[in-house]
């Protein structure tokens, strides 16, 4: 027993200790640097107690920011939810209705490969992508309006204030939603197929097939991936500074960058610390007001 406890301090030590210093000790710190007026250079500082966290309460920029990333909140989740669980639905159980049974498409891995494939790019390239698209010369979006004959609704989707926000949006979800699909599709395959044919065999359409059956038996991992795109939604800060920056104007401003901006461009670090601390609150407040809104009954297979 004894070697047992000594096997799993061995191997257990290590990581914790990484863990502790590099992210735990992070998140430690802002704490006390956000009652400070640091400039993050200079190891002079001064002790300003609660006085970040006034400012912040009347920072325009802060709350233009902030109601980015709750338009994001309640939008990425909800549509890569719902797109994700549409396209696995489709792949795992929409098979051919000529066929007997219920079955998956054919060629159903591909597609698997083609939503996934966001996942294996960096956030970086996808940043770049997508810029490069929404270029208004020689960018793919513009390039195929024209090439139907829409010329007159190709526009410098970047540089317009109306659409810079929801060209980023789209950005996180055109590189999100694939893992849910998969992510779903996996789910998918541990429903037993006796009861989608029991569902067919009473008239169940595949619409009706996805909300009174797949949805309820899928409730726990619906439930962690609301959670994790909340937690996106919250942040978004690569993207939006590769893709957009902010700009124009701020229209696509969010807190992550605006975090950035502030301790590495105005050189306030104890002012950024107590944007920090402030989102660490909020975050952990959503992530648990989401896990009890969306708390239910587990359903049995």
């Amino acid at each position: 027993m004894r070697g047992k406890r000594l096997f799993i301090v061995v191997f257990l030590l290590p990581p914790l200790l990484l863990y502790g210093i590099f992210v735990v000790s992070p998140y430690a710190q802002a704490f006390p640097i956000s009652a400070t007026d640091w400039g993050g250079l200079s190891p002079e500082y001064e002790f300003v107690g609660l006085d970040n966290f006034r400012r912040l309460l009347g920072d325009g920029y802060f709350w233009n920011a902030l109601r980015h990333n709750a338009v994001l909140l309640v939008l990425l989740p909800v549509a890569a939810i719902l797109l994700g669980l549409f396209l696995a639905s489709m792949l795992s159980v929409g098979g051919r209705r000529d066929r007997p049974g219920v079955h998956a498409v054919r060629g159903a891995a591909a597609y698997r490969i083609v939503y996934f494939f966001p996942q294996v790019l960096s956030v970086a390239i996808i940043g770049v992508l997508w810029k490069e698209m929404y270029a208004p010369h020689t960018g793919l979006v513009n390039g195929a309006l024209r090439a139907a004959g829409l010329d007159a609704l190709a526009r410098p989707w970047l540089g317009d204030p109306r659409f810079s926000f929801w060209c980023v949006a789209v950005v996180l979800l055109w590189s999100n939603v694939g893992f849910y699909v998969v992510l779903f599709g996996a789910a998918m395959q541990a429903i037993p197929r006796d009861i989608y044919e029991a569902a067919l065999l009473d008239g169940a359409d595949r619409a009706t097939t996805l909300v009174r059956v797949t949805i309820p038996l899928l409730w726990d991992t619906i439930q962690v991936a609301w959670v994790y795109l909340a937690v996106l939604a919250i942040d978004g800060f690569a993207v939006v500074q590769i893709v957009s920056d902010g700009g124009p104007g701020f229209s696509s401003d969010v807190v992550g960058l605006r975090l950035y901006k502030t301790a590495f461009t105005d050189a306030q670090f104890g002012y950024a610390s107590a944007i920090g601390v402030a989102m660490f609150f909020l975050t952990l407040s959503v992530a648990v007001l989401f896990l009890r809104v969306t708390r239910r009954d587990r359903v049995e297979r």
